[in-house]
């Protein structure tokens, strides 16, 4: 099947993001092309996304495909937003032409959408997993994490992953996330974010409708900073005004961009993105893309 594709948008870059990591579980790319196992509607089907041309993605079904229209729309979905298609970028771009910081990062790294984590406890496990630690150390921790608790699928001798349901973390779950090297309070903070979500607390649908609502409830949880909260109402709620303005990946881009010796202050940070109301989340992930060119 096949999905048309904005005008602005570089699965080159897409590829590049995925890529981050040699040890990611949840896709595999390999050739311009990513694997990536689902489950829809109960059954587990492995795709593969790939770009033949300019105006679309192709979605190829490894083994099992979905089997009615209902999954098929679930699936295309899905891929439009965990691949951010649905984003008018151009206002974006229109903001950053005029921007003396924004305009040396649109022309490199053209067509980077933000690729998302659609699912709340997927997007809330990580950002979690990655507080206060580097993100090779946090790739680690995932790692365990998704092959101690995750569904696994083997195909082609490889072996591919679901990622963990919240309905696998009980109180004794706190114990086996030690041993996989998690500190006490991330296992904690885990384990209470997954009762949320099960008992219905964290609905996604309705916390889309009212973000600021959403925002609140979601620093209402035990373990859930500003930080947390904005980097999930980034990646998985798709706010582009979300603003994780603690973030030490920010604070370094900025420094290099503004050529410093030390990073900005955070009062600072707050002035700079003034200009850039809306956009914040766009203006943060730009910038950490240009850390990866320092």
């Amino acid at each position: 099947m096949y999905i048309p594709l904005p005008k602005e948008f570089s699965f080159e870059e897409v590829l590049r993001y995925l890529s981050r990591s040699s040890i990611e579980v949840l896709h595999y790319v390999l050739d311009k092309k990513v694997l990536k196992l689902l489950d829809i509607n109960g059954q587990l089907i492995l795709i593969e996304v790939s770009q033949p041309n300019k105006e679309e993605l192709q979605i190829r079904f490894v083994d099992h495909h979905p089997k009615t229209e209902q999954e098929f729309v679930f699936l295309v979905n899905y891929i439009r937003d965990w691949l951010d298609l649905d984003t008018p970028l151009h206002l974006f771009y229109e903001l950053a032409t005029g921007d003396a910081i924004l305009k040396n990062l649109v022309t490199p790294y053209y067509g980077l959408r933000i690729v998302g984590i659609p699912d709340l406890f997927e997007a809330l496990c990580w950002a979690v997993i990655g507080q206060q630690i580097n993100l090779t150390f946090a790739y680690t921790l995932k790692r365990r994490f998704v092959e101690s608790f995750g569904t696994p699928y083997e195909w082609n001798g490889r072996k591919f992953w679901l990622f963990p349901s919240p309905s696998q973390f009980n109180y004794e779950a706190i114990g086996r996330l030690r041993k996989l090297q998690f500190t006490q309070k991330k296992a904690e903070y885990i384990v209470g974010i997954a009762k949320e979500i099960e008992e219905g607390n964290l609905p996604k649908d309705n916390l889309l409708l009212d973000l600021q609502k959403a925002e609140q409830k979601l620093l209402s949880i035990r373990g859930i900073g500003p930080w947390t909260a904005h980097y999930a109402m980034m990646r998985c709620f798709r706010n582009p005004s979300a603003f994780p303005v603690a973030d030490v990946g920010l604070h370094n881009a900025l420094k290099n961009i503004l050529q410093r010796k030390e990073k900005p202050k955070v009062s600072e940070i707050h002035s700079l993105f003034i200009p850039w109301k809306n956009w914040e989340a766009y203006a943060v992930f730009y910038l950490w893309r240009s850390l990866e060119d320092i």
